[in-house]
């Protein structure tokens, strides 16, 4: 069952679910079940063993994405028995997982909790989104934009409107995480941890880019940010949902990139990231971020999507300008493949947070020349990329069975 098919009916959570703190190197592979595992937890105080099965995407791509170590350090100092089940998948989505407490005497299952971690980092179980905190009575692009025209606003206020002001202290937490992930990883250098070997380039990228001048310098500092926090990302760094840790540098790498070279306040830059958390949510309630369920495009073209009307807005774009940029950034990723090569969120995941910032950077400044208005709606290329997703085969979604995970020759 497609999970935003069973609750489109429902409100919209609120963007904070959009933007979740946290360690690397995935929202759903790690944060997720390590959300899952400290619930589980509180609710047996006195176990001290216990058991989990990873089903799924879960347990083909766990070991590359560290599932089994984020969650043997989260039962600590109590015992956890990890096993992993790659042919069977659970009924509501591909990462699934169960729980169980084992009796301290005679180690038979006392307690057990059938769970999903469904993308973000949200996790979903029989009786529902576990993280829920819904507050959006209008869940489409198409009814927010009436409502700006009817209100004379804009989507940032329709956002501040249903957060609240306590909002802008949240994002500027965001905004300060976002920061400093791009300055770590600018600063750090070697090998990312795990067989590949994979060298990290952020660092040697931001150096040419200072030393080049005109295009070659806009789009080497826009390359050197993302791969920044793709890097500290894939290296297990603390990162920001944007909206999931495999995308999560493409919206930093623009804000940041923008807020130099137009030398923007920092409110502009909280306007802009509730813009773009009111994309993700979008997005995320009438699709899905999670690439075991629609693969890659909608985790990286997600993040092109808010990393687009993000910049549309900073620039001055109307509404519908900002509308324009999000949806051609998601129309030019459909159809993108989930494909990690030995399960570890490095290649192609690294690159294409690279490229993905200057496909957005270029939606932007094309809906910025038009008038905003399109044929096909944002509304409507979101609906696509849920249908593509359903289409695409399994081992193209998260599974390292396919594409170029299938093709990965380490000593050729």
């Amino acid at each position: 069952m497609h999970l935003c098919a069973k609750y489109k009916f429902l409100k919209m959570q609120s963007i904070r679910e959009i933007f979740k703190t946290g360690y690397g190197p995935s929202s759903s592979h790690t944060i997720g079940p390590v959300l899952a595992a400290e619930k589980f937890i509180t609710k047996h105080p006195s176990t001290t063993n216990f058991r989990v099965q990873l089903y799924g995407s879960l347990a083909l791509t766990g070991k590359g994405h560290h599932t089994d170590e984020a969650l043997i350090k989260t039962f600590l100092p109590n015992n956890l028995e990890v096993e992993w089940k790659p042919d069977k998948v659970l009924p509501y989505h591909p990462n699934g997982m169960i729980f169980e407490a084992l009796s301290n005497e005679t180690k038979n299952v006392i307690d057990s909790w059938e769970v999903y971690s469904i993308g973000g980092g949200d996790l979903y179980d029989t009786a529902g989104v576990i993280t829920n905190k819904t507050i959006y009575e209008i869940n489409t692009m198409s009814e927010i934009l009436k409502w700006c025209k009817q209100e004379g606003k804009s989507l940032w206020e329709f956002v501040e409107d249903n957060e609240g002001k306590d909002i802008w202290k949240f994002l500027d937490v965001v905004w300060e995480t976002m920061m400093d992930a791009i300055k770590r990883g600018i600063d750090n250098e070697g090998v990312l941890p795990g067989p590949i070997k994979l060298s990290r380039r952020a660092s040697a990228q931001y150096a040419k880019a200072l030393n080049s001048h005109g295009t070659l310098k806009q789009v080497g500092l826009l390359f050197a940010f993302a791969l920044a926090v793709a890097e500290e990302n894939a290296a297990g760094g603390k990162i920001v949902t944007a909206p999931t840790c495999g995308s999560s540098g493409i919206l930093p790498a623009v804000l940041f990139y923008l807020s130099k070279e137009e030398h923007l306040t920092t409110m502009k830059i909280l306007r802009a990231l509730a813009t773009a958390g009111l994309i993700g949510n979008l997005v995320k309630h009438n699709a899905s971020i999670s690439g075991a369920e629609v693969g890659c495009q909608g985790e990286i073209g997600t993040a092109c999507a808010l990393a687009a009307g993000a910049m549309a807005q900073i620039l001055g774009g109307s509404p519908n300008q900002i509308e324009y940029a999000a949806e051609m950034a998601m129309e030019h990723n459909l159809g993108l493949t989930c494909d990690p090569v030995m399960g570890y969120v490095q290649i192609p995941c690294i690159e294409r947070n690279a490229i993905a910032a200057t496909k957005a950077y270029s939606c932007a400044v094309y809906a910025l020349s038009s008038d905003g208005g399109h044929k096909i709606s944002f509304d409507q290329a979101v609906e696509t990329m849920a249908e593509t997703g359903r289409d695409i085969q399994v081992a193209y979604r998260e599974t390292g069975i396919g594409g170029l995970a299938k093709k990965w020759e380490p000593f050729k």
